[in-house]
């Protein structure tokens, strides 16, 4: 203890940084989770904390029993595992593909190009993908043109194209910024096991996959381990705005669903159930994901 307290009397200056930070998480991450109390009552805004009625687990067995809602979990985990993979796959690609330029004022234009729908909201973002596939859009045009297709598709008016739909719009949006951190862990490689290999007469597949890839290997295992945690997490905003009538099937995740089952009818304990259960089932993947990473030696989180 007496350690502890002397080391940070040591660090006086960088807790002193840090507390904004612990007083912002825990107001806005952690006192909320009182909240949680309203997933085992019938929850009345008008009502008291101590006048609520307490019905257990009442709402967590409608959710686990209600078609939809089982429905809405395929969808979520779904969307989840699409955007997971074709977010790694698209942003390592790309990250080694920009590392590969030589010309400095080209790869600074790319980058920057890659980089600019990540600052598009949602709202813009959405508006572009449905002028692009609506009936007069310049996709159907393309196909049409190429004689792919004989006539024009409503692509957003069919459900089962709406998950690669929302794969693709993901991965335009995010790629460039997602490539950020993975170019920085190319940076930090050393730059004379590049030279090396050159010497030795490695191309350049070989000293990607013999010295970038490895290089990158410890933050491709820790962001990966972070996005399982949030398996359960696909969004909100391309969903809401992406989604219809005609492929609700498809489009409608948890968050969805509680906005339109939850909050929009006032049911907040049901809303706020099926909150509590997409926090605990994300924990479980986390520590999961953790616990195989470290078994497989490839470190974790903690």
């Amino acid at each position: 203890m007496k350690a502890f307290l002397k080391k940070c009397r040591s660090q006086k200056a960088l807790l002193l940084m840090t507390m904004p930070f612990v007083i912002w998480v825990f107001i806005f991450k952690y006192f909320p989770v009182w909240g949680w109390t309203m997933a085992f009552q019938d929850f009345k805004p008008a009502r008291p904390f101590s006048e609520q009625e307490w019905v257990g687990f009442k709402h967590f067995t409608f959710l686990f029993t209600d078609a939809r809602f089982l429905g809405v979990l395929r969808n979520t985990l779904a969307q989840s595992i699409i955007n997971l993979v074709l977010g790694f796959v698209t942003a390592i690609g790309l990250a080694l593909l920009i590392n590969e330029l030589t010309n400095l004022k080209f790869k600074r234009v790319v980058q920057t190009i890659s980089y600019l729908p990540h600052f598009l909201s949602w709202v813009v973002a959405a508006a572009l993908v449905s002028s692009v596939l609506s009936i007069d859009g310049v996709i159907n045009e393309i196909l049409i043109g190429l004689h792919i297709i004989d006539e024009e598709i409503l692509w957003l008016g069919i459900g089962e194209y709406f998950w690669g739909i929302l794969g693709a719009a993901e991965v335009w949006k995010n790629v460039g910024w997602n490539t950020i951190i993975y170019l920085a862990a190319i940076s930090m490689i050393d730059q004379e096991q590049f030279e090396a290999a050159k010497i030795d007469g490695a191309s350049r597949l070989q000293r990607i996959r013999y010295i970038t890839l490895p290089g990158m290997k410890q933050v491709i295992v820790i962001l990966l381990i972070m996005n399982i945690g949030y398996i359960i997490e696909a969004g909100f905003e391309p969903q809401y705005l992406l989604g219809n009538g005609q492929n609700v099937e498809f489009s409608e995740n948890i968050d969805v669903f509680v906005i339109n089952y939850g909050i929009s009818m006032f049911n907040f304990s049901l809303a706020t159930a099926a909150g509590v259960f997409k926090t605990v089932i994300s924990l479980i993947f986390l520590i999961a994901a953790n616990s195989f990473s470290k078994k497989m030696g490839q470190g974790g989180l903690y």
